[in-house]
């Protein structure tokens, strides 16, 4: 395996999908000459020319809407949006029109497309421009929705998008882009289904369930919780947020009988919420505590560094929260004794 960055992930799966199929064409501002805002498609508009790389306008609802048309007629169109923030402005082309296009003509039409698009907080950006609103598009029939949090889950999640027959919003964490790690050859093997949870740790305390950014520190807070307290957490990745694999969540919280679920977004109405209601309902009377969620702060995201940190979840919060739900459980179990980790301040949430 190679070991890549998130950024060069996404670039080379774009490259070998215009290679494998002519169909695949990409529309955004500034992704041709000026390469695209985070270089994602660096070197593609001289591969490949402005017939299949083409810069648009400042009109997102006007080229989202020519995307979905292309789409209808027999293109793969991969839409680039800046930044998430930005996909207001297209969002009646994608929840009217992309979303149900499907259903409204009786299943003789599909619209086999991708919007990408980064997002999240940390960046200093402000209110505007630190967003996470992808629950507002895993809320709708019609999309699906991945986070992934890996340069391999990147690329086998973005296969899967292009070669979907349906629209889906392909979302990358700014914080994620110069993140490295293994990523399989070129293959059937890096494929990944959409709608397919993954463990990145097993574990059998605790369930971790997180997505996009979240995911990737909740893998080195397990192993600061291991190290620190024996604590053996499992960490689920969902990256698939619809559809969203229930069973892999489930499954694992029937395992450790507790669980945290821990995301970048803002809490009320959130994919957390979603988490925990399927929890609820699927493994109830396998807990052995309350699900906790742990979420950014509700407001509108500070400029200041100092304020913009203090109202997103961060690792410590996270840790807090797994050690307070093992005590109120009784604690870790460990060889017929037990283990009570203390808690240590008040968990968010």
């Amino acid at each position: 395996m190679a070991i890549i960055t998130y950024r060069q992930a996404l670039h080379d799966t774009l490259r070998d999908e215009m290679l494998r199929d002519e169909n695949v064409v990409l529309m955004g501002e500034e992704i041709g000459v000026f390469e695209g805002s985070y270089k994602i498609t660096a070197g593609l508009l001289q591969e490949f020319g402005e017939k299949r790389v083409r810069d648009t306008p400042i009109a997102e609802e006007g080229f989202v809407g020519a995307a979905v048309g292309a789409a209808m007629l027999g293109l793969r169109p991969v839409v680039e949006i800046m930044t998430i923030n930005f996909i207001m402005l297209a969002i009646d082309q994608i929840v009217n029109h992309a979303a149900k296009i499907h259903y409204m003509f009786g299943g003789q039409s599909r619209v086999p497309m991708v919007i990408r698009t980064p997002g999240g907080g940390g960046q200093q950006l402000a209110a505007t421009h630190s967003q996470n609103p992808e629950v507002w598009f895993a809320h709708v029939p019609g999309l699906k929705v991945v986070a992934p949090s890996t340069p391999a889950d990147a690329r086998g999640l973005l296969k899967s998008a292009i070669r979907d027959d349906d629209p889906v919003i392909f979302l990358e964490n700014l914080a994620l882009y110069n993140t490295r790690g293994e990523v399989p050859e070129d293959g059937p093997d890096d494929v990944i289904p959409l709608g397919t949870a993954d463990i990145k740790r097993e574990g059998k305390d605790i369930s971790i369930i997180a997505y996009s950014r979240m995911a990737a520190v909740a893998v080195n807070v397990a192993e600061q919780l291991a190290n620190e307290y024996g604590i053996d957490a499992e960490v689920v990745d969902i990256r698939s947020l619809r559809p969203l694999d229930r069973t892999t969540i489930v499954n694992s919280v029937k395992k450790t009988n507790r669980a945290v679920v821990f995301e970048e977004d803002w809490r009320s109405y959130g994919v957390g919420a979603e988490v925990a209601a399927t929890i609820q309902e699927y493994a109830f009377d396998y807990l052995d505590a309350p699900v906790r969620r742990i979420a950014a702060a509700e407001v509108a995201l500070p400029y200041s560094k100092v304020m913009e940190l203090s109202a997103l979840p961060t690792a410590q919060h996270l840790v807090d929260a797994v050690r307070a739900t093992l005590a109120a459980s009784g604690g870790a179990r460990r060889n017929g004794g037990i283990v009570i980790p203390g808690l240590a301040g008040v968990a968010r949430g």
